[in-house]
């Protein structure tokens, strides 16, 4: 039967699946007309005609004729459900008037008024979108009730989904996608809770196939590559109970059911087991051929030879013979370890009981050959129950939604979204288009305006509402879940930054001009730290912001020089008083009176060069050399604060960082030899970046970053590197800039 395979069984499967490669229409048509005779023959191939001539246009994805797709669900409706020829016929009439009210009035005197109430309750469901349901099982089921009482309609719908499945890979990506969740969150429960199990093993399987191609592929070629091994470890285990079986009297049938793919996938993640760790990949099956009246008796006595040959695990022992399963499935489960110590699931029924557990209660009067209908009445009866019993709760693998981790909403014209659990509002606007991400002002959710920071649930319809002068902000990154929402901000936010940093800069160093002030890295950092800022970014974004007002910086300027001119007024002060000022004069590499210093990183000073000392606001000295870009301005306007120093006599080890750009003709493969030029003088390289430029011939540009010892030793690399046919110039330079 769909949905299992068996590999040693003595009974094969009664119907074979049918996907629209095997036969071409009119095989498929005359394999369908094959099952039905006399007046119920000329019915259904009326209501095919009709159906054929109104899709005569219309086509599959992959351009076979629509009515090919009728075709195919009307013999899984009539093989494999065993459904007689009124839900055939009213599978074509349905195709044929779904879209036609005026063809549906038509055809309503020609046919009984049975089949015509399956039409209308197949067309009334064929109008049910995931959104009404809010993709839940349990509201699908309602839904279905509420338009029609007849539960063929129902079986007809999942024949139509399982045909849909079979064939998934005619359709589009997009529609792939669609089709996958709508099985997952509707069909399969739905066919859990009528308890027809293989069509919902066979959509598991299908969907764990196109929606986790990897770990299916990877399963099911374990299930082959492990194929023999299993079924010589199968013949072992049976071959002493056939004997007694035998010597019993009693009649069987041998079944083999191997675990569906998707199965032992479930298995092995929720307990955390390796494909080799799941021990009950198949199952060995025996179906006794005993009267109604015998069947328990038997079971039980199947159960005792199986346990006197094979030590059995009484906690896996599962007695759904004396307590039927809710769903009508009777069964007798244990598990028992083989001479090898490998654990063996067994399971024991009749024919009668394993007929329901195929297929639910349709198969068991067609199994005898029996010509009645009252064994499918009973069994419509039976679906009837199950679909009004409000009591049955959406019991099946996919039913509970609080497990996933995703969530399916709706845009306003239909279209599915996939979105992590706990997304709001502005994650679904940027799953759309970031644009409308950038701009979301808010949403209508099911009709209700909704903020940015709404938390979105399973069957949602959103409506994304858009104002042009939205921004994003930081707060933004706290209200999305989705990577791709954080990156759209983040991208924006930065470009936002850059931007907002560019403007503060330029208004700053505009207004400082006005006020006679020269703007310089030192002056930066005294602002920076006076406004408690933790870089100069913070500063520029809050002056352009308006946060930082420009009156108060100018109020800080202002007042630090008028500091700085009493500080200078005492020294002078202290000087014709005969007093020491502690500033007197430093020797370079001592630390004279707590005094400290640090070489000046805007000229990068080292040993022997021409230097002064500027003794910073916190007490330190930096310093500079003569040749400084900054000396000028330093010693115009603040003479107060110039130090005189000097370098020690004697030269330490110590070593010092300065940057060399060296210009010259031919190509970057020259730069091995200046490497090699600098580093036989003594220096080390700390960086290195050579660029090629094409004018009228090739050029180069090696800048780098060396640690000398002092200014003889740089003159030395220097002269070194003018030596080489190859270099035009060399010029130091501050550091290498990065």
């Amino acid at each position: 039967m769909a949905g299992l395979t068996g590999e040693y069984q003595t009974k094969c499967s009664k119907y074979r699946i049918v996907t629209i490669e095997e036969k071409n229409i009119e095989e498929l048509k005359r394999s369908l007309l094959n099952n039905f005779q006399g007046d119920k023959r000329s019915l259904v191939e009326k209501a095919y005609m009709i159906a054929q001539e109104q899709l005569k246009e219309i086509y599959r994805e992959n351009k076979h004729p629509f009515i090919e797709h009728a075709l195919c669900v009307a013999l899984i409706v009539s093989n494999e459900l065993g459904l007689k020829w009124e839900s055939v016929a009213a599978i074509f009439l349905h195709e044929a008037t779904r879209s036609s009210f005026s063809l549906f009035s038509q055809v309503q005197s020609a046919f009984p008024y049975e089949v015509i109430q399956i039409v209308d309750g197949l067309n009334k469901i064929s109008k049910i979108t995931p959104r009404h349901t809010r993709l839940q099982a349990e509201n699908y089921r309602k839904l279905i009730v509420s338009y029609s009482n007849d539960p063929r309609v129902t079986l007809i719908k999942l024949a139509d989904r399982l045909e849909i499945m079979r064939n998934l890979s005619i359709f589009p990506k997009g529609k792939i996608s669609q089709k996958l969740t709508e099985t997952q969150m509707l069909y399969i429960p739905l066919a859990h809770q009528l308890g027809l199990y293989n069509i919902k093993g066979e959509l598991e399987n299908l969907y764990f196939k196109y929606s986790d191609p990897e770990h299916y592929l990877a399963i099911t070629n374990k299930l082959l590559a492990t194929k023999i091994q299993r079924e010589e470890l199968i013949k072992d285990f049976v071959r002493p109970l056939e004997v007694k079986l035998k010597e019993e009297n009693i009649k069987f049938i041998l079944k083999v059911r191997t675990k569906t793919a998707w199965s032992i996938w479930q298995k092995m993640q929720k307990q955390n087991l390796s494909f080799e760790e799941v021990y009950d990949v198949f199952a060995i099956r025996f179906i006794l051929d005993v009267p109604f009246e015998d069947e328990k008796a038997a079971c039980w006595k199947v159960y005792s030879l199986v346990t006197q040959e094979y030590k059995p695990d009484i906690e896996r022992l599962r007695d759904w013979i004396t307590n039927p399963k809710p769903n009508g499935y009777e069964s007798l489960h244990t598990t028992v370890k083989n001479k090898d110590g490998a654990f063996v699931e067994v399971q024991i029924r009749t024919i009668r009981m394993d007929e329901i557990a195929e297929n639910g209660h349709a198969s068991h009067w067609s199994y005898k050959g029996v010509q009645s209908v009252q064994g499918l009445d009973q069994w419509l009866e039976r679906v009837k129950q199950l679909l009004n019993d409000k009591t049955i709760g959406a019991s099946g693998t996919f039913t509970t939604l609080e497990h996933l981790s995703e969530i399916f909403v709706f845009t306003p014209v239909g279209d599915l979204k996939k979105l992590p659990k706990g997304a709001t509002v502005l994650d679904f606007a940027f799953s759309i288009h970031s644009n409308i991400g950038m701009t979301c002002s808010g949403a209508k959710i099911n009709g209700k305006i909704k903020s940015i920071r709404e938390e979105l649930h399973t069957g949602d319809t959103v409506e994304i509402l858009t104002t042009k002068n939205q921004k994003p902000s930081y707060d933004w990154l706290n209200i999305v879940v989705s990577q791709k929402a954080r990156s759209h901000i983040k991208s924006r936010l930065a470009q936002e930054e850059g931007k907002m940093i560019h403007l503060g800069y330029e208004i700053l160093q505009r207004r400082l001009k006005n006020w006679k002030v020269e703007l310089t890295d030192s002056l930066i950092a005294d602002i920076t730290k006076y406004f408690k800022k933790k870089n100069s970014a913070e500063l520029f974004i809050g002056i352009n912001d308006k946060t930082i007002s420009l009156q108060a910086i100018k109020d800080f300027i202002e007042n630090k020089e008028e500091k700085e001119i009493k500080t200078h007024a005492e020294e002078k002060k202290n000087v014709k008083e005969g007093k020491s000022s502690k500033y007197d004069y430093l020797t370079i590499g001592d630390k004279i009176n707590s005094i400290s210093f640090r070489m000046s990183k805007c000229c990068n000073p080292i040993y022997g060069d021409d230097v002064f000392g500027f003794v910073s606001s916190s007490g330190g000295v930096s310093i500079h050399r003569i040749t400084c870009p900054n000396a000028k301005r330093l010693i115009s306007l603040y003479p107060y604060r110039i130090q005189k120093v000097r370098w020690r006599e004697q030269t330490t080890s110590s070593q010092f960082q300065t940057g060399l750009k060296v210009t010259g003709v031919g190509d970057s493969s020259v730069g091995n030899t200046i490497l090699q030029s600098v580093t036989s003088c003594g220096a080390s390289i700390r960086a290195f970046r050579v660029e090629e430029r094409k004018r009228s011939k090739l050029e180069f540009i090696v800048e780098m970053e060396i640690s000398v010892g002092s200014n003889a030793h740089l003159d030395k690399v220097i002269s070194s590197l003018k030596k080489m046919k190859e270099v035009v110039a060399v010029l130091r330079t501050i550091r290498l800039k990065r």
